[in-house]
């Protein structure tokens, strides 16, 4: 007897493959994916390997409240966490979570990014040179990122 997308007699896919397929289904980018699995191995690994269908709002909250006490994360990183874990119960465990909606979201810090001036950044791609430079110049005037 297999699951959904399982033949009978065929071993059904383990949790973190299931995670991989169902981002990639999604078109999620890489990055997502990558830290979405690390941060589903992290949870199951801190309640000592348990099955996350075995566990329910009080271990959520214990894993977050240890990354922002004992982990020193910043707000945005324990949303993601977060993030993570709600995709892991409602879109591959198929488990509805109200528990989660409700649950309180780390608020993000005040601190305002500090941006250079124009003035600043042409000063900054004058002194670079080479390769380095072209790519520079090439990602700031075209506005693209690093890892377009």
């Amino acid at each position: 007897m297999g699951t959904e997308n399982t033949p009978p007699g065929a071993t059904p896919p383990k949790l973190l493959d299931q995670v991989r397929d169902k981002i990639r289904v999604k078109h999620y980018s890489i990055r997502t994916e990558t830290q979405y699995l690390q941060w589903i191995k992290r949870f199951i690994l801190f309640h000592g390997k348990r099955h996350p269908k075995d566990m329910d709002a009080v271990e959520v909250e214990a894993f977050l409240t240890h990354l922002a006490v004992a982990g020193s994360v910043s707000s945005s990183t324990q949303n993601q966490a977060l993030s993570a874990l709600l995709f892991l119960y409602r879109e591959v465990l198929g488990i509805n979570v109200p528990w989660m909606a409700t649950m309180v979201r780390a608020k993000k810090s005040q601190r305002l990014p500090v941006v250079l001036t124009r003035a600043e950044v042409g000063l900054v791609l004058e002194r670079m040179e080479g390769g380095y430079g072209l790519m520079a110049r090439l990602l700031y005037g075209t506005g693209m990122r690093l890892m377009e």
